[in-house]
């Protein structure tokens, strides 16, 4: 199929179908940074302030190493229209939030918040997420403490540290939400 999107620099592409593998590695000499390889696409992004660890931690601010599987796109619809993705897609409301809190039965999943109701909210007044890419960490099984809303997401101006996530330009995440589908596997590490 071809399509035209002028927004992102491209005209007449033809897309095909899904990525297989993405790969994120550490950037030499920084770990806060690295490089997402998807295909002939190879972006900077910004990754936790612990880098790259194989025993993620709720709180320690490290991206997960391993292979994970994208299950779904959340985005902004006040701020954007709906993105070109192989991903199913959700809206994100003022209401929708993800549970950090280890001790909580919902752990590592999307909650509901109320306006007092602590927990990540999703719907944020910077633009860090108009775009979600929610992954399969922590997931099958669930582990208290084992970490907890690690997704690919905006970054900040500056292209600081997350606390854990991966981070990329807004035409990054366009261009790699173009080719990414629920079994395409995103290697860490």
């Amino acid at each position: 199929m071809k399509t035209e999107d002028n927004s992102v620099g491209y005209t007449k592409q033809r897309r095909s179908g899904p990525l297989r593998t993405i790969r994120v590695k550490p950037a030499a000499g920084n770990p806060r940074r690295g490089w997402l390889t998807a295909g002939q696409l190879t972006i900077p992004v910004a990754l936790g302030q612990g880098g790259i660890r194989a025993n993620k931690r709720e709180g320690d601010g490290g991206t997960p190493r391993g292979s994970f599987h994208p299950r779904r796109l959340w985005w902004r619809d006040d701020r954007h229209s709906r993105p070109q993705t192989f991903l199913p897609a959700r809206t994100i409301t003022s209401e929708d939030g993800w549970c950090e809190d280890p001790g909580d039965r919902h752990y590592n999943q999307p909650i509901r918040l109320g306006r007092e109701q602590g927990g990540d909210r999703l719907k944020r007044v910077d633009h860090l997420y108009d775009f979600i890419i929610e992954i399969d960490h922590n997931t099958k099984p669930r582990i208290a403490g084992r970490g907890s809303a690690v997704f690919l997401h905006l970054a900040r101006d500056n292209f600081g540290p997350t606390a854990g996530c991966i981070s990329m330009t807004k035409a990054a995440m366009l261009r790699l939400l173009r080719r990414l589908g629920p079994r395409t596997r995103i290697i860490i590490g």
